[in-house]
């Protein structure tokens, strides 16, 4: 409600009415509304800062995520290159060991793919009803086909049933008809599909089709043939494992042959330490570190303006945050389960007066060249209760959802709408105190203007008399 006069000057008295209820109302008011402005003002910045610290832990935890990606891996002490990707490429663990090798690709893995026969009818032709059954490889699978199918509905039945087992069917339209087309991801000799039950869709997939009949089409599936040195080896798939140990080998194509046949020359597959690459990846960890401990710092850190009044930053003194602190920096100083290498200052990282990490490189590398603690690096990090694992078991039960810092913010977000609710209130109080003051106010005005104009009457009456007596 609107207070009957909010501003100007008394009508019968001359008394700036405003203002002086204005001055009241702010005697009554100010400390609280300063206390309330002071809180607020406290925790918004440590919702600030409790959100602040949260992305810096989030974006720490995903450097080491990267770092720790199993199908990149960045502490590998060797690195693998081919001298011809289009025949082979080469992926090398922790456990490989340098050296070369002369590797010879006569013929690639290959799936198997069978036809039926062919169907003049196209896609729509009609198909009995009945048990279909898919054999692979010494698997069988079992599909119902209902009545009323036709070689469309028979081929998305095998695709929605089958897909997973790596086993798909398409319809082919050829000159004469139409075939149902079987494809595998299955590599490998003996892998050949063979489909009974149905007699129309009837398929030997050992036996190549002729004419309009059912079988492979092109070979049989069948398995790679490469050497490595003159070793004669065979592998189901394109991708081999532990043919030499500790690399992974993809075969992507075949050896360069003579007109006999004959492979004509070979790939050279090298291995060699990477020292470089593990420098790149302890360095990232560095970095990544260091951005989280200067995070904290701005966070926590206290500074003097112009006039030398002492600043704090939003999560100055908060026990949360010297708590992880802690907890992170004790993983930095634990002895890892390694064999010659179980810290980090062995590969020159130690740490600052700041907090943050400084790593010295010359040290690293007379810990790769002198001491050869490069295949080490990897178990460091990544392994077992290594640096990665350890870290993340400190900083989950403050970043994870429900931890510390989540609760936290969730209690500050409860004292915000509190102070919220306290600062309406006290509007309210307000509003109502300038209304109920003004009133009175007004109220004495209009009583003092009354009592004005009965003394300027009784003055005037006086004068009269007076007036009257000097004539008389």
């Amino acid at each position: 409600m609107a207070s009957p006069l909010t501003s100007g000057t008394g009508l019968g008295s001359g008394l700036d009415i405003s203002s002086i209820v204005k001055v009241l109302v702010n005697a009554d008011t100010a400390a609280k509304s300063n206390q309330i402005a002071r809180q607020t003002s406290n925790n918004s910045a440590m919702i600030s800062g409790i959100g602040a610290l949260r992305s810096a832990l989030t974006a720490f935890q995903d450097a080491m995520k990267k770092l720790n990606d199993k199908d990149a891996p960045s502490f590998n002490a060797f690195v693998g290159s081919s001298a011809n990707e289009g025949i082979i490429k080469i992926k090398s663990s922790n456990t490989a060991v340098a050296g070369s090798y002369d590797i010879k690709v006569e013929q690639l893995a290959t799936a198997s793919k069978v036809a039926s026969k062919q169907f003049v009818g196209g896609a729509t032709s009609s198909i009995s009803a009945g048990e279909m059954t898919i054999s692979q490889g010494g698997k069988t699978y079992k599909i119902n086909v209902a009545a009323g199918a036709t070689l469309q509905t028979v081929r998305d039945q095998i695709n929605k049933e089958m897909s997973a087992n790596g086993i798909t069917a398409n319809i082919v339209n050829e000159a004469g008809g139409s075939r149902l087309v079987f494809g595998s991801t299955t590599t490998g000799a003996g892998s050949d599909i063979s489909v009974s039950g149905i007699p129309e869709l009837a398929i030997d997939g050992t036996r190549q089709m002729s004419g309009s009949g059912a079988g492979y089409i092109s070979a049989k599936a069948q398995d790679a043939k490469f050497s490595i040195d003159g070793l004669l080896l065979t592998s189901a798939s394109n991708t081999v494992e532990n043919a030499i140990s500790g690399l992974s080998l993809e075969l992507t194509g075949i050896s360069p042959k003579d007109s006999g046949g004959n492979i004509t020359s070979s790939t050279k597959v090298t291995v060699a330490a990477d020292n470089d690459g593990l420098k790149k990846s302890v360095q990232s960890f560095v970095d990544a570190y260091n951005t989280l401990q200067k995070a904290v710092t701005s966070l926590t850190a206290t500074s003097r303006d112009e006039n030398d009044k002492l600043s704090l930053g939003p999560l100055t003194n908060d026990p949360t945050t010297r708590s992880l602190l802690a907890d992170v920096r004790k993983v930095l100083s634990e002895t890892g389960a390694g064999d010659k290498l179980t810290t980090l200052s062995q590969l020159g990282i130690n740490t600052q007066k700041d907090g943050t990490l400084e790593f010295n490189t010359v040290k690293f590398n007379a810990a790769m060249n002198d001491k050869k603690l490069g295949p080490e690096i990897q178990e460091l990090f990544t392994g077992t209760n290594g640096i990665f694992e350890r870290m993340n078991k400190a900083v989950d039960p403050y970043n994870s959802a429900g931890g510390s810092l989540d609760t936290r913010k969730s209690n500050l977000d409860k004292v915000a709408k509190d102070l919220a609710n306290q600062k309406a209130a006290l509007e309210r109080r307000t509003e109502s105190l300038t209304e109920s003051l003004t009133k009175k106010y007004v109220a004495l005005d209009a009583a003092l203007g009354k009592m004005k104009a009965q003394a300027d009457q009784i003055t005037s009456i006086f004068e009269a008399l007076n007036a009257q007596a000097k004539k008389s």
